[in-house]
């Protein structure tokens, strides 16, 4: 093999591929802090600013924003289904009921971030929707045995809890640092609309195809990937 043949040491790679993960932690860092301050609106330039890093490295480490928010949230989603888990073990399946929607309506109260993950359906966020999934399964059967109790209206349906999670978003987006507990006044007005006897009928569900179109609505800006570092 001739000097021009020879190619680099393995080794000398290493460095590069430890800069490249501390590169991707400092990102998905600084989004959680965007995010959880700005919602997903809050652009991929942005993210990268607080993050200190160039926006096509910010491209390389996630060249898609689902990617992002994938990586991002994926604790957050594990913990609202943790929380579904958590209900389904309360020996009262009411008090489980009413005790998850407070405690999911409160996660998007604390990261403005996660109230817009929770009314957005993501579907290149393969690990996201997988949890998403998990936790939709186990709220049907919360539901169902809320339901059993008496205490649940018959007439409750699960994309009800869609829309309680698409109003505390617009309410604690509104609200904001201004009136920052507003959001417990809504839910615990909408909880004991949910109680039965029923006081009378609901207008029809939307329909679930119309709901999850609802939820694919356009993405949050963001910015075009860039052809180069320029």
């Amino acid at each position: 093999m001739t000097p021009g043949d020879q190619r680099p040491d393995a080794s000398a790679a290493q460095p590069l591929r430890s800069d490249a993960e501390r590169n991707r932690e400092r990102i998905i860092a600084a989004a959680r802090t965007v995010f959880a301050r700005d919602g997903l609106n809050a652009s991929m330039a942005s993210v990268a600013r607080e993050a200190g890093v160039g926006i096509a490295t910010m491209f390389r480490r996630f060249p898609a924003k689902a990617e992002l928010v994938d990586a991002v949230f994926i604790d957050r989603m594990t913990a609202y289904a943790d929380a579904v888990t958590t209900a389904l073990e309360a020996p009262d399946p009411w008090h489980g009921f009413v005790g998850y929607v407070e405690t999911v309506c409160a996660m998007q109260a604390a990261d403005y971030g996660f109230a817009d993950v929770l009314t957005t359906t993501f579907p290149a966020a393969k690990a996201l929707e997988h949890r998403r999934n998990e936790a939709y399964e186990g709220m049907l059967e919360l539901i169902g045995r809320a339901k059993a109790t008496g205490r649940l209206r018959e007439d409750f349906d699960p994309s009800d809890l869609v829309l309680v999670h698409m109003a505390n978003a617009g309410v604690v987006s509104a609200t904001g640092s201004a009136a920052p507990d507003a959001w417990r006044r809504v839910v615990a007005l909408l909880i004991q609309s949910f109680q039965a006897p029923a006081r009378g009928p609901l207008p029809a569900s939307p329909e679930h195809e119309a709901l999850y179109r609802a939820m694919l609505r356009p993405g949050p800006s963001g910015v075009a990937a860039p052809e180069s570092d320029g």
